[in-house]
């Protein structure tokens, strides 16, 4: 039985499958198998991926596409090794002794539910700059799950190619769930992480390739609104299960993030670099249908109202800065804080020049103290 499975999904990515699969071959480290899961590639995928001589590599050919994330649930549960690395055609590993780190610290933690590190953007064949959002800090380490989660929750910043799992995350707490397409790698390493511990190394050891053809790329072109309302639903499905766990901190920090996603929706009218927006009539919508207790309510939609008056202040729309603030203050009726930018913001020039002032010596204060 392999210590680790790799499981490689390809789909009209067979010109890209070399890369990646030598640089799995690469590895110091060799107790391992490799799963090509073609979902029926029209392209070259199936002669490329059957020239590999190592008997480690194993091909597979789905009968009928099954979409990517049936196809990756089918390479786990073909998976024999006690870990599971699923790495995309199109990315590679860049570092030869990754495996060995990972496996190392994973056999002596079993508590890590998975790894990862940051990641190196790949274009045109050419190692790129380092993805900054991947990086979690300056060294490694073992970080609690619940702790890492109340930054997760935010934002999804594993690459998910950087990743190893260990077989048991997959088998008892969740496969990729169908019903989300964009979001999926991102639910699972939340729900990993109310239930381990994380391992973060901090040199970049992968390359994730962003072109026309990936994955990311398909997702995004003509389903924003698709993908937006997934990033919503997300920190309330968490928030549920960690209710139900009892973990507090980590329900605080959903909310919160509810209320910020809610709110960059609406008020930026953006998603990465594409459009995207929210109505008013579907956020309250939205919030009917996860809210029954009215103080509860009230509570998140105030705060959405206060967050989207700072997104409207911030891109100048004072107009609509001030009617976002009256009204956080006319649903909470007590937030000391939304009323001073609002008086700030009644008071004109001299206003706005305080707020900037106290901005950037809060932004001074808080670089001193993190560094």
């Amino acid at each position: 039985m392999p210590k680790v499975t790799f499981i490689v999904p390809c789909y009209k990515l067979g010109h890209l499958l070399p890369d990646c699969i030598h640089s799995i071959l690469a590895q110091s480290y060799q107790d391992y198998e490799v799963l090509i899961l073609d979902d029926c590639s029209p392209d070259e995928t199936p002669r490329i991926a059957q020239s590999f001589v190592d008997p480690r590599v194993k091909y597979i050919r789905n009968e009928q596409n099954l979409g990517h994330l049936r196809n990756y649930n089918k390479g786990i549960e073909l998976a024999r090794g006690k870990y599971v690395w699923l790495i995309s055609a199109d990315d590679c590993l860049r570092s030869a002794a990754v495996l060995d780190r990972y496996v190392e610290l994973m056999d002596a933690n079993p508590q890590v539910g998975y790894s990862f590190c940051p990641a190196m953007r790949l274009e045109n064949g050419q190692v790129k700059e380092l993805l900054e959002y991947s990086v979690q800090g300056p060294q490694d380490a073992v970080i609690d799950g619940r702790k890492f989660l109340q930054r997760l929750i935010y934002a999804n910043t594993v690459v998910a190619p950087s990743a190893m799992v260990r077989k048991e995350c997959y088998d008892k707490v969740s496969l990729f769930p169908l019903d989300m397409p964009w979001g999926g790698d991102w639910y699972l390493w939340c729900v990993f992480a109310l239930k381990y511990d994380v391992a973060y190394f901090a040199e970049p050891m992968v390359c994730y390739r962003r072109h026309a053809l990936s994955m990311t790329s398909h997702l995004m072109n003509g389903h924003v609104e698709s993908c937006s309302d997934e990033d919503i639903e997300l920190p309330w499905n968490i928030k549920k299960q960690a209710e139900a766990l009892g973990y507090h901190e980590v329900v605080k920090h959903c909310r919160h993030a509810i209320v910020r996603e809610y709110a960059r929706t609406i008020a930026t009218q953006r998603y990465l670099a594409m459009t995207s927006g929210m109505s008013i009539d579907k956020f309250r919508a939205s919030l009917h249908d996860h809210v029954t207790n009215n103080r509860d309510f009230r509570w998140i939609e105030a705060r959405v109202y206060s967050t989207m008056g700072d997104y409207y202040y911030w891109q100048t729309n004072y107009a609509k800065a001030q009617e976002c603030y009256l009204q956080a203050i006319t649903c909470a009726q007590w937030l000391p804080k939304t009323l001073l930018k609002y008086l700030l913001l009644l008071s004109g020039t001299v206003g706005m020049r305080v707020r900037r002032v106290v901005g950037a010596m809060r932004n001074r204060m808080s670089r001193r103290m993190a560094g």
